[in-house]
């Protein structure tokens, strides 16, 4: 209450979107199947057509043994000469995102005089400036001035007017390069470790398995070995050689979990590990535990796997995270005054079974329930910020549902979002917002069901700015998705698994495989949409191609 004077105004909302960038991984070992791993893997990202992977097998001689041909299937992205995730019928890898930290912002202390010099190691450098032209049409060109380090460009001011450099992994030259390649002709789960440990890429949670049973997670990509007592999670002076990066931290200290005695890996982008290996990984915005618990759970659940087993996994879309907020809800809803909200509210949610499906109207009751709640109490959480920083962006903070729980069970009257006369009041009146949302008109004829909320709008790029007949014929149809965050079903109107699969190595004939989106990029083609609606239903579909329909002959003059 000490922030009454600051007004929350509603066009402040935040809405904390769960969706970004992750993916789900798991595997079990040939102990538990018929002799090889099996590996799962569904990546999860902004959708759209085409679809950012390319569906690609591909057969050639083995660079190191005569005679004998590489076979590996998976996709791969444009451009790109390396199957991403897939199987090369001896190993078979995935990838999800790590999340660890691998950025630092560094304060630039400049020249008292001499504004394009900075200190660095007790020796004044001179900033590099790179003039960079925006040309806007229909309006006067923009002129952009950046200035780099030897840490990195600066974006940024620290609170006290100091510049920052962002020094980042991706802007170091050996951050990229093509060891990924090596994947494709590996034959031990054991090899496929230590390539990934040396490999340029983006950080990522690598899950791996091979056709004897072993499997094995590590981290894929350059992680930096910091020295000098400074805290990553904060702008830090660099004053010496001493302070910052001192190159890349050595394979023989990446953490890393081969053939565990439960047999089972799982990641969904939550945190791996702790202790010294925390310490050394950093914290880089981790995922809530929910989806990777829920997968953990169900790999728990069986003790022999088939193929068809963990696509099911993929496929789960049990809203156990939210069954304490419609318990909450309805003991909020029981302690609730006679009025017509309430009765819309416990008319709603009678058809709820814990199930993120189209046509429940509970599910979308229970999630908008606990979004108001989160939102509101995260509003008056930074309202002093926003008063004296109106530009200020508010974080993504995956972990946020702690903290909102734990007020919730305690209900301190100090923290109580302003308005409010209690906690109960206060959660009374966000149930009340539910239901007033529920009356209001959407526009567009949509049923206020959770597959009225949750229908797909994967897109064209150009199907913006193209009339609707036009973008009709461009997007995949605006399908009713089941599925939601915080379960292995991760679905979203534009966000979620870019692709699914499911392989054992040396058994891909019995491997699923599916995509949201066709093979081909023209709209014409008849493989424009071709197993957009396996996606869709969760129908599996093989993992191999089929007899080819059409060949392309690449020949030299």
């Amino acid at each position: 209450q000490a922030y009454a004077h600051l007004p929350i105004m509603e066009q402040d909302r935040l809405e904390l979107h769960d969706e970004a960038p992750g993916s789900n991984s798991f595997a079990v070992s040939g102990s538990l199947t018929d002799g090889a791993a099996l590996i799962a893997n569904d990546m999860h990202l902004s959708l759209r057509v085409p679809n950012i992977w390319f569906r690609t097998r591909l057969i050639y001689p083995h660079p190191n043994k005569a005679g004998i041909n590489v076979a590996v299937s998976g996709v791969t992205l444009p451009g790109v000469p390396a199957i991403v995730v897939g199987s090369n019928g001896n190993v078979a890898w995935s990838f999800t995102n790590s999340y660890i930290d691998v950025a630092d912002w560094v304060r630039v202390v400049r020249h008292p005089k001499h504004s394009t010099r900075y200190l660095s190691d007790g020796d004044w450098k001179s900033l590099v400036s790179f003039q960079e032209i925006l040309y806007v049409r229909d309006a006067e060109d923009e002129f952009l001035e950046v200035e780099e380090t030897e840490w990195g460009p600066i974006l940024g001011h620290d609170h006290d007017g100091t510049p920052l450099a962002l020094n980042w992994v991706a802007q170091h030259r050996d951050a990229a390069d093509l060891k990924l390649m090596r994947l494709e002709w590996v034959e031990t789960a054991h090899q496929a470790l230590e390539i990934a440990q040396q490999s340029g890429i983006p950080a990522q949670n690598f899950i791996v398995g091979d056709r004897e049973g072993s499997i094995g997670w590590t981290i894929a990509g350059r992680i930096p070995m910091r020295s000098g007592n400074y805290d990553p999670n904060f702008p830090s002076d660099w004053p010496n050689r001493e302070t910052g990066w001192l190159g890349w931290l050595p394979s023989a200290h990446y953490p890393l979990i081969s053939n565990p005695m439960n047999m089972r890996l799982w990641s969904a982008n939550a945190r791996m590990i702790d202790g010294l290996a925390l310490a050394k990984l950093g914290d880089g915005g981790y995922e809530l535990g929910a989806r990777s618990k829920q997968i953990r759970d169900n790999l728990f659940a069986k003790e022999k796997f088939t193929a068809l087993d963990l696509f099911e996994v993929q496929l789960d879309h049990r809203a156990l995270f939210l069954s304490r907020w419609q318990k909450l809800l309805h003991e909020v809803i029981d302690h609730a005054p006679i009025e017509p909200w309430k009765q819309k509210l416990e008319d709603g949610l009678l058809d709820w079974d814990g199930l993120a499906v189209p046509s429940s109207v509970s599910y979308r009751i229970v999630r908008t329930f606990r979004q108001e709640v989160v939102d509101s109490i995260y509003r008056n959480f930074i309202a002093v910020v926003k008063h004296q920083y109106p530009d200020f962006s508010p974080p993504r903070l995956p972990q946020i549902e702690h903290a909102i729980w734990r007020l919730i069970e305690n209900r301190p009257p100090h923290l109580l979002p302003l308005g409010n006369a209690n906690w109960e009041a206060f959660l009374q009146k966000c149930a009340r917002k539910v239901a007033l949302l529920m009356e209001t008109p959407s526009g567009d004829d949509k049923p206020w069901n959770w597959g009225g909320q949750n229908t797909a709008q994967i897109q064209h790029p150009l199907s913006k700015v193209l009339p609707n007949f036009i973008a009709w014929w461009l997007n995949m149809p605006k399908d009713l998705l089941p599925g939601d965050s915080f379960m292995p079903r991760i679905q979203a109107p534009s966000f979620g698994a870019s692709e699914r699969f499911v392989v054992a190595p040396g058994n891909e004939e019995q491997g699923y495989f599916s995509m949201p989106g066709g093979q081909s990029g023209h709209p014409l083609s008849p493989y424009y949409g071709s197993g957009h609606q396996d996606w869709v239903s969760g129908k599996p579909s093989p993992f191999l191609p089929g007899i080819a329909q059409q060949t392309l002959w690449l020949a030299p003059h």
